[in-house]
């Protein structure tokens, strides 16, 4: 890739993907800066990754033909205002923040340019995130195209409608959480049993990551899976008998809709 990538503001979700970016070597290190209030984080991102590094927003405006405002939703208007009158003409901006829609961006800017939305999750810091992104009418193809290989260098991106951004929020941005309660749910279960506690959470990480690897490897339904583990009179249909009893699933989806709604709340805000 021939572009210049600029990264104000970085912190946890920034470092994940310029550690994507130059692992991948997607782009040469000194085709990249950041900036960031604080000095020890760019030191430290200097010496990890070799990008450039500057305290000055607008020095990243400048340089960057991919700009990606990685700061706090409330920092948007302030920080685009700092910077929109140094931007290139046809600069790519990328915003990674909950709840900005792609109008905010705009309007807030006063000009044409060009926006993708993006909502990677956490497990980009181990390389295996999932990101949603979506874009205005003036991203072309070929825009789109660096956007995908930007992202895909530290997991998985997925193209989607933005009047889907709330849905995945509680798909794959909360979920995370969801799934370290499930890890921990399991592991005081094998406790209970008389395991010891680091060998019952490794094995039950193990155990929802290689069912992970399943769904998206063998190309089968969930519930084909699940039915391919139940033996019939078994030990597995036991334990899903009393998952459905206390409504598992049910609570799962009441959870994803309450993440939902509250999304689509800091969004009108």
């Amino acid at each position: 890739m021939d572009k210049k990538i600029g990264f104000i503001g970085c912190g946890n979700m920034a470092q994940a993907m310029i550690a994507g970016i130059v692992k991948s070597k997607l782009v040469e290190a000194d085709k990249i800066i950041a900036s960031n209030p604080s000095q020890g984080k760019l030191r430290e991102v200097n010496e990890k990754y070799g990008i450039q590094i500057t305290s000055s927003n607008t020095a990243v405006a400048e340089f960057a033909d991919i700009l990606v405002l990685s700061v706090k939703p409330d920092k948007y208007v302030t920080v685009i205002a700092e910077i929109k009158d140094f931007v290139k003409d046809d600069v790519l901006v990328v915003t990674i923040a909950a709840g900005v829609s792609i109008n905010t961006v705009k309007e807030a800017f006063g000009k044409e340019v060009k926006v993708i939305r993006s909502m990677p999750n956490t497990p980009a810091l181990v390389g295996a995130a999932m990101s949603a992104l979506c874009k205005d009418n003036k991203v072309t193809e070929e825009d789109m195209s660096y956007i995908v290989s930007i992202f895909e260098s530290f997991g998985k991106a997925e193209i989607i409608d933005e009047k889907l951004m709330d849905v995945v929020t509680a798909v794959s941005g909360s979920s995370p959480a969801y799934v370290y309660m499930f890890i921990e749910a399991l592991a005081d279960g094998a406790v209970l049993g008389g395991m010891k506690r680091d060998a019952a959470y490794r094995m039950a990480a193990q155990a929802v990551l290689g069912s992970a690897k399943m769904v998206l490897e063998s190309g089968k339904h969930p519930g084909q899976l699940k039915d391919e583990v139940s033996s019939p009179g078994g030990t597995t249909i036991e334990a899903v008998y009393t998952l459905e009893k206390n409504n598992f699933r049910g609570a799962v989806i009441s959870a994803m809709e309450s993440c939902t709604e509250k999304s689509k709340r800091m969004s009108k805000k």
